[in-house]
């Protein structure tokens, strides 16, 4: 194996067994790959073994019968050449804590290492690719991101992603482990852009729901979706992306899909806020993780750090944490001082 690569052959370990980590194992043992997919409890993975199902997370999907299910971490890691992790942001890095206390003697730069979470950790800011760094020492991890709802990627339906690196051979390898004839792969060096997209189109997305919560119609979809993206492109370019990336499939087509399908977790909490219910509210009746409310707590950092303003994801985050209504967030955002569309 390439200490930047790893390899595509042998067993593939999948930590997270939610709707998009459930997903991925099935796409890859779909494509004859051996998987472990790894469970946080040996309830759930016991279930998930027997049963096959996720019924309250993707409805009617069947999780191949190739997949080996289970919740100790040194079982599911045994003679795996690559590490896809897919656990939500808020317990990445116990995961890989975890990861690292029960596997010592495992080389994880040796391995091809995945991220299939988008956020940031709150409190230090650090994308997924970071901690996978810091705590396993991996050398060159990859992000895979882009368009792809579960509900769809587990049906089979088309979709194209990204998979991006700081290492071209390991963002290749990524290519060459998930392509499909129905998930198409491209690569990327630009890391940071691609995260950043990944993570914050979910803050945008949010707003995308209270929009469509309060009956708003496709011209203020329209506005939000521009002028989201033009938020995420500017904090993208005082962190060093390549603002090119922020219109391909991390930025804008995963923005699109983010902020306009049913599917949507972050669209579904904003229509919930702006019917009135409280964000526990909300998330109690949406039953998974909703990455844009751990993200949007990073917001106000993050702009405070680079010196820029995201007044979207800055009200959002206001009308999570900080009480603000939603029609009064919207009435904020209308009522800023005009600027050129550029600034």
């Amino acid at each position: 194996m390439s200490r930047t690569g790893g390899s595509t052959s042998g067993t593939v370990a999948v930590l997270g067994a939610g709707s998009w980590g459930a997903t991925l194992a099935h796409l890859l043992a779909e494509k004859g790959l051996a998987v472990h997919l790894w469970s946080h409890t040996p309830e759930n993975a016991a279930r998930l073994l027997e049963e096959r199902t996720l019924p309250g997370k993707l409805p009617g999907f069947q999780l191949s019968r190739a997949v080996t299910v289970g919740h100790r971490l040194d079982q599911v890691l045994a003679g795996a050449t690559t590490l896809v992790v897919a656990v939500p942001s808020r317990h990445f890095r116990e995961t890989t804590v975890a990861l690292r206390k029960a596997v010592r003697a495992r080389e994880f730069r040796e391995m091809l290492t995945v991220t299939a979470t988008k956020g940031f950790e709150f409190g230090t800011l650090k994308p997924m690719t970071s901690i996978l760094s810091e705590e396993l020492g991996v050398e060159h991890p990859v992000a895979l991101s882009g368009p792809s709802h579960a509900e769809e990627v587990c049906r089979g339906l088309p979709t194209t992603v990204v998979a991006a690196s700081r290492s071209m051979e390991a963002a290749r390898a990524v290519q060459d482990l998930f392509r499909t004839p129905r998930f198409r792969v491209y690569t990327s060096n630009d890391l940071v852009g691609v995260e950043l997209g990944g993570a914050l189109k979910n803050v945008i997305a949010i707003a995308a729901g209270a929009a469509a919560g309060m009956g708003f119609g496709d011209n203020t979809m329209a506005a939000l979706v521009t002028r989201g993206l033009a938020e995420i492109a500017r904090l993208g370019a005082a962190m060093g992306a390549d603002p090119l990336t922020f219109a391909g499939l991390s930025g804008l087509g995963d923005l699109v899909v983010t902020c306009a399908s049913p599917h949507s977790r972050n669209r579904r909490l904003g229509m919930a806020l702006a019917r009135g219910a409280t964000l526990q509210q909300a998330l109690s009746e949406i039953g998974m993780a909703v990455e844009g409310v751990e993200t949007a707590r990073s917001v106000q950092a993050l702009t405070a750090t680079h010196g820029i303003e995201m007044p979207i994801a800055s009200q959002v985050a206001e009308t999570l944490f900080g009480g603000v209504p939603v029609q009064e967030a919207v009435t904020a955002l209308m009522l800023r001082d005009p600027k050129p569309e550029k600034a």
